[in-house]
């Protein structure tokens, strides 16, 4: 086989993007664990004595435990309610497919283009109006309904790959509808309900945008935690960089252990 012109040409640029990309996190990392003082300083300070100050002073003003917990129970339910109905419709949608199927995929797919600040307002007097404001249900319902167009997609794409041959002889030997989802398809089609699942966790763990409109002191999340350093006396970096820290950790280690999955999972909504 041939081999492409200039091999370290690639290779240097493929560690310059990647440093580049890495950069504001490790930037993230040093100021956390400087004082306010060296976190504002000019020129910035690369070499410092590091201090675990910040985080104690984001222990004591937050309560932490409790913004971890909601986006824990937020994300993992959000994620098992997902999975419970997006499971059956891609189910459908993938062997008893109709002229409208791929259409209904579009238009499924299209709603999470829809920014999601053109749904604040009903979304907000629905929650307000059921009495679910500053609640966890709010945020579990509408993260569900939010990754629900990827969950069917990548699913519908995971049930396309079982072989037909399968599915046949299992009907002919007179399987029931259930028992063919459930003693064939879902054993068959594991690993693409996982990386769904990992996937549509890391998404539900970092949304922002509703956690900050739905939520205040009871309901809310990590997101809140991180926004509740800043004030109108300005942005405390040094204590904004360390709460940012311990909300993103726990999703770090997570998916440096999960990211084959995570990277099966983003490959399988192509379309076929």
């Amino acid at each position: 086989m041939k081999q492409p012109p200039f091999p370290w040409i690639r290779m240097l640029s493929a560690w310059g993007v990647a440093l580049l990309l890495f950069f504001p996190l490790f930037w993230l990392g040093l100021t956390a664990f400087k004082t306010e003082m060296q976190a504002i300083a000019v020129p910035p300070q690369l070499f410092f004595t590091p201090t675990l100050d910040t985080f104690a002073e984001v222990n004591e003003r937050s309560d932490y435990l409790l913004h971890a917990k909601n986006s824990v129970i937020s994300s993992v339910a959000s994620t098992i309610l997902g999975l419970l109905i997006a499971a059956p419709a891609a189910y459908a949608m993938a062997f008893f497919r109709t002229k409208r199927t791929r259409d209904i995929l579009m238009w499924m797919l299209s709603t999470k283009m829809m920014p999601a600040v053109g749904a604040l307002v009903p979304v907000y007097v629905m929650a307000q109006t059921s009495g679910l404001l500053d609640s966890l249900w709010s945020l579990v319902i509408v993260f569900t309904l939010s990754n629900l167009p990827i969950m069917v997609w990548m699913l519908y794409s995971a049930f396309r790959e079982v072989p037909n041959d399968i599915l046949e002889a299992v009907r002919l030997d007179g399987a029931s509808v259930w028992t063919e989802f459930r003693h064939v398809i879902l054993p068959l089609t594991k690993g693409g309900i996982a990386s769904t699942g990992l996937l549509c966790l890391v998404l539900a763990w970092n949304e922002a945008f509703w956690s900050l409109n739905l939520t205040s002191a009871n309901a809310a999340t990590l997101a809140g935690l991180i926004a509740s350093y800043s004030s109108p006396e300005g942005l405390f970096w040094a204590k904004l960089s360390a709460a940012s820290l311990l909300a993103i950790a726990p999703i770090i280690v997570f998916g440096w252990f999960s990211q084959k999955q995570l990277v099966q999972g983003l490959t399988f909504g192509a379309v076929k």
